[in-house]
């Protein structure tokens, strides 16, 4: 039976934890990486690659175990800490090589680009929005409970890397980039900010 009635209070139980409301930081980073792996999920529906759709779902069962990692509280009873899964160094590296690999194969991005394209790219900038968000909701965790440095590394790599791959996937379809033409916004309103050129932009 997959209801159980014990989250009708709005608490949820940690992996060998306490129960915790459902608003509490360990939960939103766990829901948000959640959240990133059926995005991701969605990405493989839109890709005609058999090399990228394996590489999306290796990217998805490691974050499951980053999501396993981040559901277990450094309160768990020792049962649990001795299941513990978590982000290996070696996979981290993996992304960065993954990165620099897809990476060699576009031309060198001298301006912020327009997220969009094709379907499969443009889901894999959503993605990579998402992966963002999940890297800040384990920052604000790692404030007050230690997360180890692979999740942090492993979140703000891979965003990176669904970055290059939105890209990679526009050109293998034939897509340019759009730019973002800044000389086009009012004098007043230009947002433009002197950084490595990437996709970055202030928020409002």
């Amino acid at each position: 039976m997959i209801y159980t009635r014990s989250g009708d209070n709005g608490e949820t139980g940690l992996r060998g934890g306490p129960r915790v409301p459902k608003d509490n930081l360990r939960v939103e980073a766990c829901g948000s990486v959640d959240e990133l792996n059926t995005t991701l999920g969605v990405c493989l529906s839109f890709l005609d690659s058999n090399e990228l759709t394996s590489l999306i779902q290796r990217i998805q069962r490691e974050l499951l175990v980053l999501g396993s990692e981040l559901a277990t509280p450094p309160s768990a009873g020792r049962g649990a800490q001795g299941m513990k899964l978590s982000i290996r160094s070696t996979q981290v590296d993996d992304v960065e090589k993954q990165i620099d690999r897809f990476e060699a194969d576009l031309n060198p991005l001298k301006e912020f680009i327009v997220p969009g394209g094709s379907p499969a790219a443009a889901h894999l900038h959503h993605a990579r929005a998402v992966c963002r968000r999940a890297e800040r909701r384990t920052v604000a965790l790692n404030r007050s409970d230690p997360v180890s440095l692979n999740t942090l590394k492993y979140l703000n790599r891979l965003s990176d890397l669904l970055f290059v791959l939105a890209r990679w996937t526009n050109k293998q379809a034939g897509v340019d980039d759009l730019r973002w033409e800044k000389d086009r916004l009012p004098t007043e309103h230009n947002l433009f900010v002197e950084t490595p050129a990437r996709w970055w932009v202030p928020p409002l």
